[in-house]
């Protein structure tokens, strides 16, 4: 039978677990939260914790009635893997809180696939794992740093709406479409819309090129004559 002391003792390493992962989640939530993104540092902390107290409630929660159940000889079966399962559910809902789909543009993906990581790291810590859960810490922070760096390698196509106001001309949406052909921009989808006698707003879901900018389009676009003003 276990005493009384080994019992604080794992009281107090199982509280130790959960600070570590509590930091371990900080870590990871304050570069979201200095990245203005929609889950920071409290989300990512009390995710880890919450993550490591299940994991902890699993595997050591229920010592009592295996103890019971040894006492009137009878065998108990427990499975701890049904909690763990539970908490991946759990968190698919909160990180699906996350993302928002605004004009077919799809933002909180990164937050969200980070807040199932950190509940993994969590439940690793949660188990006993804490070499596993601090290495996955340190990485998934410096991954998270350097995909964030304007290098060339990572550099991709990116979308965008852009919304031009322009003279009001029979030809108007041709000589729009060419100017973005000339910097080799991909139309996706437009709509036109008449404002007044003298001007047009043409709206445009467009692909841009590598290394090209929203803002270097409203610049490159604006130089020309016929088109009045430039939003993106």
């Amino acid at each position: 039978m276990p005493t009384i002391t080994s019992e604080l003792s794992l009281q107090f390493e199982l509280i130790g677990r959960c600070l570590l992962a509590a930091l371990c989640g900080a870590l990871i939530g304050i570069e979201r939260k200095n990245r203005l993104k929609e889950a920071g540092l409290r989300t990512h902390l009390i995710v880890a914790l919450g993550s490591a107290l299940m994991m902890e409630v699993s595997k050591y929660g229920f010592f009592d009635v295996l103890r019971y159940g040894m006492q009137l000889g009878v065998e108990i079966k427990l499975d701890p893997s049904r909690v763990a399962a539970s908490i991946i559910t759990g968190i698919g809902f909160l990180g699906a809180g996350t993302i928002f789909v605004r004009k077919q543009v799809i933002n909180g993906l990164t937050t969200a696939a980070g807040l199932w990581t950190t509940a993994g790291i969590g439940m690793a810590i949660g188990s006993g794992m804490y070499i596993v859960g601090v290495t996955i810490t340190l990485f998934q922070f410096i991954i998270q740093i350097i995909l964030h760096k304007n290098l060339k390698l990572l550099r991709a196509p990116s979308s965008d709406f852009v919304v031009l106001r322009a003279d009001n001309e029979p030809d108007i949406v041709k000589r729009v479409t060419a100017a973005f052909r000339e910097h080799d921009i991909e139309i996706q989808s437009v709509k036109y819309e008449k404002i007044s006698d003298k001007a047009v707003e043409i709206e445009c879901f467009v692909k841009f090129p590598k290394a090209y900018t929203p803002v270097t389009a409203a610049e490159d676009l604006g130089a020309y004559a016929f088109i009045q003003s430039v939003e993106t």
